[in-house]
């Protein structure tokens, strides 16, 4: 099942368009903590637990496209 993360959805980033989707709530975990760098000039080795939490359980199940007809 894959997973996503829209860092729109984080408090205060409300016009940060960074949207990823992954197979797994791992793969997803690398892109958010890349993101945070590259986009944010963030160091995720710094993340609070808080933060961390809070970007965790925005990191959810997305429903996979069929390409049945």
């Amino acid at each position: 099942m894959p997973y996503s993360y829209n860092c729109r959805e984080y408090p205060g980033m409300e016009a940060c368009p960074g949207s990823f989707v992954a197979g797994s709530e791992e793969e997803v975990w690398k892109h958010v903590e890349l993101h945070g760098r590259e986009a944010h000039g963030e160091d995720p080795s710094e993340w609070s637990e808080d933060e961390i939490q809070t970007i965790k359980g925005l990191i959810r199940p997305t429903e996979g496209t069929s390409s049945s007809p």
